[in-house]
């Protein structure tokens, strides 16, 4: 910032964000509609190849959204219950537990007992060999559901109680409307697209030490068009205030900062090298004491 004060106008409100979750949230409801007379298998097929894809990128809208870059720092809870709203066709809760965990991750990354992002020892311990690596990979969602809850249980806040009670009840709307088949369609695709999914290598590529030394890392491929540019790792961990729209621009206008730096090339390659290569897996991570944990 010393250097490049101008990155400082960078960040603020995306006046854009709040449209294209509305048009995918409401996409998505359209496709509820037409899904629910599908045979099971093309359930599941429009799940993994479609409605996934757009739930993931809604999950990675709700991380933008949870640095209050949909309406900005001084409307906090017009983020929140955006968040809520942007929450709808994933089926299930997650945006408010979302928000209470990941400002840790930032402020504490890689913090023992306080970043849930970090895999528990028994992962670690158990996830060891190719084939378990990759039903680790399948059953990300679940681990990253249930981790919390063992590393760094927190009460459940009256904004969690909100988020789900908007949820389930938009479910219900749903099945009485259209019958199982949506909600199927809806929350199968979060699953899958959230585990063993291309999009998905991002989980892995953002922390994982590939190179020893470096415990994040950036990805500037196609898929950040889907994923709100959350590839752009580092430079969003350096200015976290700044939505994913203009993150390319960090990168370029500090370019002596980030193009030395080792990255990714795809997301593919990723989950590749992390199911096959000996040297990687649940273990790949930095892991550090900090301050708060040593007190609690």
């Amino acid at each position: 910032l010393a250097k490049y004060p101008e990155i400082k106008t960078l960040m603020g409100p995306d006046p854009h964000l709040k449209w294209i979750v509305s048009g995918m949230v409401f996409m998505q409801f359209l496709a509820c509609y037409l899904v629910k007379d599908l045979s099971w298998k093309w359930i599941f097929f429009w799940a993994y190849a479609f409605g996934g894809c757009i739930n993931h990128s809604l999950t990675l809208a709700i991380h933008d959204i949870s640095h209050n870059v949909a309406f900005g720092n001084k409307q906090a809870k017009w983020n929140r219950w955006f968040a809520v709203f942007a929450n709808l066709p994933i089926g299930i809760p997650y945006s408010a537990s979302f928000k209470k965990y990941h400002i840790d991750h930032h402020r504490y990354l890689g913090g023992d007992s306080l970043d849930v992002d970090i895999p528990t020892d028994f992962e670690g311990w158990f996830f060891c060999t190719p084939l378990r690596k990759l039903l680790w990979l399948f059953l990300q969602p679940l681990f990253y559901s249930l981790r919390p809850l063992y590393v760094n249980p927190k009460a459940i806040t009256r904004m969690e109680i909100f988020n789900a009670l908007v949820q389930f009840s938009i479910d219900l709307i749903i099945y009485y409307l259209w019958g199982l088949k949506p909600i199927i369609y809806l929350i199968a695709g979060t699953i899958l697209c959230m585990g063993l999914h291309p999009i998905s290598g991002h989980f892995i590529a953002e922390h994982y030490m590939f190179l020893k030394g470096y415990e994040t890392y950036s990805y500037y491929g196609p898929l950040n068009w889907l994923t709100f540019n959350v590839g752009y790792h580092m430079e969003h961990h350096d200015f976290p205030s700044i939505p994913g729209c203009r993150l390319p621009m960090v990168k370029k206008i500090a370019a002596e900062y980030y193009d030395n730096l080792p990255h990714h090339q795809s997301w593919i390659r990723v989950l590749w090298d992390f199911v096959f290569d000996d040297s990687i897996g649940p273990y790949s991570r930095i892991k550090r004491l900090c301050k708060l944990a040593k007190e609690s």
